[in-house]
């Protein structure tokens, strides 16, 4: 085995549980005003079933199309340089994120706008949304990095002073296998938190509570709804399978973009000068 490999599963057995698994609602028909209130408490809701097998059929051959379309305007971001790329597959999972892609492809957008997502996110933040973020995250078999913990509102493009809905769809099964969605329930309560550029930029390891890590496992079209504080990570990806997955990130109409010196002041540690 290598060092990597060694690497990366000690960092899934340190840093995620994988047996307390969150059980979504079976549909968007079992949203209700409950829910806001438990999502308001916890940072989160996870909805099975809101994207048909054929919108998640579409989404994947867009985002195929995308990463083998050597002249797609859409920005893609590999793990290898391309030069070193022969075929087909060693592309595809040399490529760990596709972004920018709205205003270039029609089928990702008309998810990115999906009336029942829309539905849902309104409801959450209360107001109107604003689409802020669009991206395809990818995991490939046998060696998806992982994600580490961070709050999405400690990236620059996601510096809003009301707080973000994050949408993340599973396009692939999305299970403890293969790098699942996992949270840290009401941690969106304690605010932002300085992040430091380990793994990525991230939570320090050890200020997270990885014992409250809960699972969210999710089926192709399934939802996971959660606020733009809310502690979350992704293990890697050590089986055989894909996991393919589309993130959006919508602001409140009426928020503003935090100063680049409040921004320093509560997502780095600029301030105090501590150390991960």
């Amino acid at each position: 085995m290598s060092t990597n490999v060694q690497n990366s599963e000690d960092i899934n057995q340190r840093m995620y549980r994988f047996d307390n698994v969150h059980q979504p609602l079976a549909s968007i028909n079992d949203f209700t005003d409950e829910q806001v209130k438990q999502y308001k408490k916890a940072g989160f809701i996870a909805i099975e079933q809101i994207l048909t097998d054929q919108e998640v059929g579409q989404s994947i051959a867009a985002v195929m199309e995308n990463i083998h379309n050597r002249d797609t305007k859409v920005k893609l971001q590999f793990t290898k340089p391309q030069s070193e790329l022969k075929t087909d597959e060693e592309r595809e999972f040399a490529v760990r994120k596709l972004f920018n892609f709205v205003e270039f492809d029609e089928s990702l957008r008309s998810i990115a706008y999906h009336p029942a997502i829309l539905s849902v996110v309104e409801r959450l933040l209360g107001e109107e949304a604003n689409l802020v973020q669009d991206q395809a995250l990818l995991k490939p078999p046998f060696g998806g990095a992982e994600k580490p913990w961070h709050q999405d509102m400690a990236y620059n493009n996601l510096t809003w002073k009301k707080p973000v809905v994050g949408v993340w769809i599973a396009l692939d099964e999305a299970g403890l296998d293969n790098g699942c969605m996992h949270v840290i329930p009401r941690s969106h309560m304690d605010g932002a938190t300085p992040h430091y550029a380990v793994r990525d930029w991230q939570i320090c390891d050890a200020n997270v509570p990885v014992e409250k890590d809960v699972a969210v496992p999710l089926q192709p079209g399934g939802i996971l709804f959660f606020h733009g504080l809310l502690y979350h990570g992704t293990p890697n990806n050590h089986s055989s399978k894909r996991r393919r997955s589309l993130q959006f990130h919508y602001a409140p109409k009426s928020a503003e973009k935090m100063s680049a010196g409040e921004y320093k002041r509560i997502f780095t540690n600029e301030m105090t000068s501590a150390e991960c």
